[in-house]
């Protein structure tokens, strides 16, 4: 499913180059489950550690320690605040056409700045997943706004992905 995903991304490059834009509705329920959740940085990062340790081990600072020692501190509340916080900024550029390179730009950086980290597409999925679960517990939930986070990260992974194989998107 997923590489048919991928190969429809692909064709959509090359024949649009508005091909990150979400449908109107697909932004609005992405922005409207995002807002109710952005500001819980500490709790998100909690329950993507709680649900996949081996993405907590990836962080130099956190590996080997126990959550419940790291999630009170100030390492952990600034990485929290950095995740969210790039995903704030995704989400504003989401259903706005003249953001289409900056939303390049920022997903290229991050694909590249993980690839250099050694992080691989399972864990970008794994936290999809763990994100996604922490989403759904959080917001009133239904087939739409389902489809409009699989979307919004569809896309949003094939230009990570890319860059995590050193081919950016442009």
């Amino acid at each position: 499913m997923k590489f048919l995903i991928l190969a429809l991304c692909v064709a959509a490059v090359a024949a649009d180059p508005h091909w990150l834009m979400l449908p109107a509705n697909e932004v609005a329920a992405v922005k409207d489950t995002w807002n109710h959740i952005k500001h819980d940085e500490v709790a998100i990062l909690e329950a993507v550690f709680k649900a996949y340790p081996d993405i907590q081990a990836r962080f130099p600072k956190f590996a080997g320690k126990s959550l419940d020692s790291i999630k009170g501190s100030a390492d952990f509340a600034v990485h929290a605040s950095r995740i969210v916080s790039f995903f704030s900024e995704y989400i504003s550029f989401l259903g706005v056409e003249n953001t289409q390179p900056a939303i390049k730009t920022i997903l290229n950086e991050l694909g590249q700045s993980h690839r250099n980290r050694g992080v691989t597409k399972a864990q970008f999925e794994e936290f999809h997943q763990a994100l996604m679960s922490y989403l759904k517990s959080h917001n009133m939930w239904n087939a739409d706004v389902n489809h409009a986070w699989d979307d919004a990260f569809d896309k949003m992974y094939f230009v990570i992905f890319s860059a995590l194989e050193g081919k950016p998107v442009h």
